[in-house]
């Protein structure tokens, strides 16, 4: 049985390119408890804290109940919930997980593929963290979830990662890089160190996991900073490409001020003259799907 297979099949909600990464970010939980803990059984009352941090910190703008994937991802064959009645979930109501003294638990069957492929969970993180968030954003959850994909993966670096069928664009940085002139567009930051551009990153704008192309019309040049902003919320871009900051976001010191605060209602760098700038549709997702609303004034 192909587990990565498996984990790739869940079933999830969608609707106009929406963000539903709920159940993954359960799997992730899950996952970093069984490398630290074993394939015990994890209560709601334990989980349901981690849950609703994690869904605030990398779900969706729109508040979700930990209660969701906790009782949704049972319809996959993968995750299993019980109560002090016995077998089977309560629903997704926060109520009746807390009343009956709610757990969940992987399937005893991919337990025993975890136990007996080491590396089998970093193949299964690492697929969900590529399927469903920015690569910025991947050392984050997995400090929140306790996943550990560097030393349970050294033994085999090539084969732990999952392996899309869409092949990623090499040239995406570069392309996106040359065509700002290696200045953060938000900043702009333009380090060199030897000749080679260094705190620098490609952005996508719509989340290449949610059929975001790997070209320049999905592109932002920014400085590492702005970057997690960027994929955390924090900033976005309204459809004439000035940049917005979450009225959500709080920074006290000069450095958030100077760093963040002062870019709102800034207008964006724009590409060099010939070159696509950022489609207003792929703005128009991150507004939606990543953006924390309202955005403030400047």
């Amino acid at each position: 049985m192909d587990w990565v297979e498996r984990v790739a099949d869940i079933r999830r909600w969608t609707r106009g390119g929406e963000r539903a990464p709920h159940k993954p970010l359960l799997l992730l939980y899950a996952l970093g408890r069984f490398q630290r803990h074993g394939g015990g059984p994890i209560p709601f009352s334990t989980a349901e804290a981690d849950l609703k941090r994690l869904l605030k910190e990398f779900g969706p703008p729109r508040d979700t109940s930990p209660g969701y994937p906790f009782h949704h991802l049972t319809s996959d064959d993968i995750w299993l919930v019980d109560t002090v009645h016995g077998p089977g979930s309560p629903g997704p109501e926060l109520g009746r997980l807390r009343a009956t003294q709610a757990s969940g638990r992987l399937h005893p069957d991919l337990l025993r593929a975890l136990s007996e492929d080491s590396l089998l969970v970093v193949r299964l993180a690492r697929h969900l963290l590529d399927a469903n968030f920015e690569p910025s954003l991947h050392a984050d959850i997995c400090q929140l979830t306790g996943l550990d994909l560097e030393t349970h993966g050294a033994a085999d670096p090539v084969n732990v990662r999952a392996r899309s069928t869409v092949r990623r664009n090499p040239a995406f940085r570069e392309n996106v890089l040359m065509a700002y002139e290696y200045c953060c567009a938000f900043c702009e930051y333009d380090g060199w160190l030897d000749g080679t551009a260094v705190g620098l990153d490609a952005a996508h704008v719509r989340w290449w996991a949610f059929e975001g192309p790997d070209d320049v019309a999905n592109g932002l040049c920014l400085c590492a900073i702005h970057h997690k902003l960027f994929d955390k919320g924090v900033l976005g871009l309204t459809s004439d490409r000035t940049i917005t900051v979450s009225a959500r976001f709080v920074g006290r010191t000069s450095a958030a001020k100077d760093v963040v605060l002062s870019l709102a209602e800034r207008p964006a760098r724009a590409p060099q003259p010939g070159l696509a700038p950022v489609d207003a549709a792929h703005i128009e997702w991150h507004r939606r799907q990543v953006f924390r609303a309202p955005a403030r004034s400047g």
